[in-house]
């Protein structure tokens, strides 16, 4: 894949270079701060980028917002996006850009396991949606319909395909059959009343009713 990367770190930003060079990956540019993220996407047009959330002048959200407006200007760019904290302001708006697909959101203690990191950002790059368990959390705090009319056991499957896993996976986190977790996924889809369409996006709509549901 080709990747730009945006880290005002710099140590954290070459150590990514290398990482992801490791791993058969072409870093086409790597940058500091966010005017620069937007010139070199559109420069390199790469297949990922990949974006710390507080970046130069200000440190508070110009990686996230930039990451918006590459969105909006190329909605096929796939965006990983990492950071400290969970920055709610403008989190939900990236993970429902481009119909939720090929979109991320982790906190940078992720990248600490490194064969998870690079299985997140191929996946991201690929379609997938992948958003940190810690970031579903806060996002869904205080929140309630329509997820209301889901049972305990719902929820959690909800939350761990919002974490981007197949059924496979959910199962074996819950220690339960894939039948079990197919049943469940049916009866999340009709509680949250999503019409009739591909599973894989049906999965990103019901992310994504999770993270817009009203606040209490």
């Amino acid at each position: 894949m080709r990747v730009v990367i945006a880290e005002d770190a710099v140590l954290l930003r070459e150590g990514l270079v290398g990482l992801l060079e490791r791993f058969g990956h072409t870093v086409a540019a790597s940058v500091g701060d966010a005017v620069s993220l937007v010139a070199a996407v559109e420069e390199h047009r790469p297949d990922i980028v990949v974006v710390d959330v507080r970046m130069p002048p200000g440190f508070t959200d110009e990686g996230l917002r930039a990451a918006l407006v590459l969105r909006t200007a190329h909605p096929e760019l796939a965006v990983l996006v990492l950071s400290q904290y969970v920055e709610q302001t403008y989190a939900a708006e990236l993970l429902g850009s481009g119909r939720g697909t090929g979109v991320g959101y982790l906190l940078k203690e992720r990248i600490g396991d490194v064969g998870e990191f690079v299985d997140a950002l191929v996946r991201v790059a690929e379609g997938g949606t992948v958003i940190d368990p810690e970031v579903v959390r806060q996002l869904l705090s205080g929140r309630r319909d329509p997820l209301r009319r889901l049972t305990p056991r719902e929820l959690e499957v909800l939350a761990l395909i919002a974490e981007g896993r197949a059924n496979a996976s959910i199962a074996r986190a819950l220690f339960v059959t894939d039948a079990a977790v197919a049943k469940h996924i049916a009866s999340i889809f009709a509680k949250l009343d999503l019409p009739p369409a591909a599973d894989g996006h049906r999965r990103v709509l019901a992310v994504l009713a999770y993270l817009q549901a009203e606040p209490r």
